[in-house]
């Protein structure tokens, strides 16, 4: 799925069905129904107050004909009675010395963990826009979006829970080990722009993680036709300058005390790349 603005529908209730799941990040295929009111048919009692007219929920199977194509289409995924925006579904899976780990799109249900990983690198000191995009998509309550607006992709490293035996995978039950996300702000004239973060939480670090989620991720930006990709450092966080550096990422500026740190002032690393 690409930049915003490039999602087409059959009609006007397909739109209505996509906003709001999109909106709402995931909701069951009963409250999307019974939130899509269309006007009653000719003949149907008028409304109470007589003067508005009478809307009502589509019929069963008409509502089931509209998820079935939007799923089709690759427009939503339908998991266990609920729907969520689609997204590349793709699953690498890599095993680094006694770390088995796998690269995926995230989903929704993935929110909690994300924030909770951000938050933990975040308290290094080390993820400042980070920190950030934690406390926005906790505000929201949505972790991925895509509308004519505004765009936001999230991938994971993930590794399997104790309950998994290490090797075998679960649906859900695995721990995220770290995070990419790619935003693209709202405004038309920086569209072709995306802001990145990234980070892995410290025990799970020297094992390849960091770099193939901003593999992942400057792939997903190259087919949105993102022009540029950016992000900003604390100039502490050495680690991940370099990461950067050898993924072809170049400094563009660098603004002397801009972060607070502690007790410290600390420069901000303004650094991009072009997918």
């Amino acid at each position: 799925m690409g930049a915003p603005g490039d999602i087409e529908f059959d009609d006007d209730v397909q739109r209505r069905i996509y906003r709001h799941v999109e909106r709402s990040g995931t909701t069951t295929v009963d409250d999307v129904r019974d939130e899509i009111r269309v006007p009653a048919p000719a003949g149907s009692k008028p409304a109470r107050s007589g003067t508005t007219e009478p809307r009502v929920r589509l019929p069963p199977e008409e509502f089931r004909d509209h998820v079935d194509a939007m799923v089709e289409a690759g427009h939503l995924v339908e998991r266990d009675g609920t729907l969520h925006l689609a997204f590349d579904e793709g699953t690498e899976e890599y095993t680094e010395g006694d770390l088995t780990y796998r690269i995926r799109p995230a989903r929704e249900s993935d929110r909690r963990g994300i924030e909770a990983a951000i938050r933990e690198v975040a308290e290094e000191g080390t993820s400042i826009a980070g920190e950030r995009v934690a406390a926005e998509i906790d505000e929201q309550g949505a972790l991925l979006r895509h509308n004519d607006r505004k765009a936001r992709m999230f991938f994971v490293g993930e590794v399997a829970s104790d309950e998994d035996g290490g090797d075998e995978w679960s649906d859900g039950e695995g721990e995220i080990a770290g995070w990419v996300h790619v935003d693209a702000p709202e405004l038309d004239k920086l569209r072709h722009t995306g802001e990145l973060t990234v980070g892995v939480r410290e025990r799970y670090r020297e094992h390849g993680i960091g770099s193939r989620l901003l593999e992942r991720a400057i792939d997903w930006a190259d087919e949105a036709n993102y022009r540029k990709v950016y992000q900003s450092v604390p100039a502490t966080n050495e680690t991940a300058i370099d990461l950067l550096q050898d993924h072809g990422w170049e400094t563009e500026a660098v603004r002397e005390d801009h972060y607070l740190v502690g007790e410290e002032f600390v420069d901000e690393v303004m650094m991009a790349r072009e997918p």
